[in-house]
């Protein structure tokens, strides 16, 4: 269905940063006034910008043989498309738009094993009033966080790399919807040091009529 609605010529100039769907870096695309006029009041986010600005891209490998896009908006958001088994349009399973919630710096070596062990993967997790139920689980009692690591492009041409471990969330919502929730530890080594922080982030399943792309 994606490939249908979205499509856009390859530019040569094009910073080399991964495209799909017609997102690349330093384009734009438009939200659907409409749908969010309705699901808005049911999410945590407020005044989600209709217009969005890609500012940077990211691009992750997953264990599952796919491929994991994010295109970081100005809206303190990011669209995030994943493939499985390459990377066009027909590829595509799920497209979700994540706004950051929160990120609290780990201090320590003993905060950081305890976010690994504990606090990133639960069976349940609160926020904002809301409770959110775990949607990767494993086989047995544990359900240890997902790790990937993304690469990032920047407008100016940099690139920066990130070990992530994730867990997924969801809460239903009116209409068969669901919102989600995204906690992930994320660590950057910048010289000798290790930068280190607790990332959350509220997200919603995104449609193709939802979304117009500019370019």
């Amino acid at each position: 269905m994606f490939s249908k609605l979205f499509g856009k010529d390859k530019n040569n100039d094009a910073p080399k940063a991964p495209e799909i769907m017609g997102l690349y870096l330093g384009g734009s695309f438009e939200l659907a006034d409409l749908k969010l006029k309705l699901l808005e009041p049911e999410l945590t986010i407020e005044n989600c910008a209709r217009s969005q600005l890609i500012q940077a891209v990211g691009q992750a490998n997953l264990d599952s043989g796919g491929t994991m896009l994010r295109f970081y908006t100005d809206d303190e958001a990011f669209l995030q498309v994943i493939t499985d088994g390459g990377l066009t349009e027909n590829h595509i399973t799920d497209v979700k738009l994540w706004h950051f919630y929160e990120t609290q710096t780990v201090g320590d070596d003993k905060q950081w094993q305890h976010c690994l062990d504990t606090l990133i993967s639960q069976p349940t997790y609160n926020l904002n009033g809301h409770t959110y139920t775990r949607v990767w689980d494993a086989v047995g009692e544990t359900s240890p966080p997902v790790a990937v690591t993304e690469t990032t492009y920047e407008e100016d041409g940099d690139t920066s790399t990130t070990d992530q471990f994730m867990m997924l969330y969801e809460r239903a919502l009116d209409n068969d919807r669901y919102e989600s929730l995204l906690v992930v530890g994320e660590e950057k080594i910048i010289g000798q040091n290790k930068d280190r922080c607790l990332v959350l982030s509220t997200g919603f399943d995104v449609q193709p009529t939802d979304l117009t792309i500019n370019g």
